[in-house]
């Protein structure tokens, strides 16, 4: 479905992009993070394992002040901190450690976070359609090595080839959305979005396997969000005043 679109959209000079080291480096990262999600999704509840994904942005705030020198400051640290502790409270770590499901949660989170750091250093002449493609073969080559080494292949029955389809067409729009989104607008613009997978997990969960998170795992949620949105105004204030001064 893929590379039709890029055909069309007059790409197909650019299709050697797809192997541009900053574009294959953003998605390898990329791999890294969905074999995470997908193999803690089959075992954890939609909710808690999507929210212990929405720690990604406050990974990535960390990550710029790491590499790209970017002040963070004492409060947005302070806010980050909360941000982890909902975090814990979703993964709810028993006497006998924290879930290993809970763990590939947070590495979820972890690698989407540096994903989204590499986008940054992206060339500005390779189009964002480009990289949502690249990201689709590099997941399809990588989960398929992780298949052959780790389970039994099953023929797919046409419901399940249906269901693939619609997830691939996600995917790809997905991919390209979200690394526009991040390319051409303001990152205080653009994250109050992110916290809006957390609601979608939630009601999923609920209308699609009947699973509602423990109160425990709400206080979490709410925590991560309302830290991160809180950093999101902070930042958006902050920008604003720089444009009136």
């Amino acid at each position: 479905m893929g590379i039709p679109l890029l055909f069309s959209l007059g790409y197909a000079r650019q299709i050697p992009l797809i192997l541009d080291r900053r574009v294959l480096q953003r998605n390898l990262l990329e791999l890294a993070a969905i074999l995470c999600y997908v193999v803690a999704l089959a075992n954890m509840q939609i909710a808690d394992s999507t929210a212990l994904g929405q720690i990604t942005p406050l990974l990535v705030l960390v990550g710029s002040s790491v590499i790209f020198r970017e002040r963070i400051g004492g409060l947005r640290m302070a806010l980050i901190g909360l941000g982890f502790i909902g975090a814990v409270m979703v993964a709810q770590p028993t006497t006998q450690g924290i879930s290993i499901y809970a763990l590939l949660a947070l590495g979820n989170a972890a690698f989407a976070a540096a994903r989204d750091l590499a986008g940054r250093q992206v060339a500005a002449n390779v189009p964002g359609m480009i990289v949502a493609i690249s990201a689709v073969v590099v997941v399809l080559v990588g989960s398929g090595v992780a298949h052959l080494m780790s389970e039994r292949w099953v023929m797919p029955e046409t419901h399940h080839l249906l269901l693939m389809a619609g997830a691939g067409l996600f995917l790809i729009f997905g991919h390209f959305f979200i690394f526009m989104a991040y390319r051409v607008g303001p990152t205080g613009v653009v994250a109050p979005f992110y916290y809006c997978f957390t609601v979608w997990a939630v009601i999923s969960g609920l209308v699609v396997f009947q699973e509602f998170p423990n109160a425990l795992a709400i206080g979490g949620i709410l925590l991560v969000i309302a830290s991160g949105l809180t950093i999101v105004s902070l930042d958006e204030r902050r920008r604003r005043l720089t444009v009136v001064a």
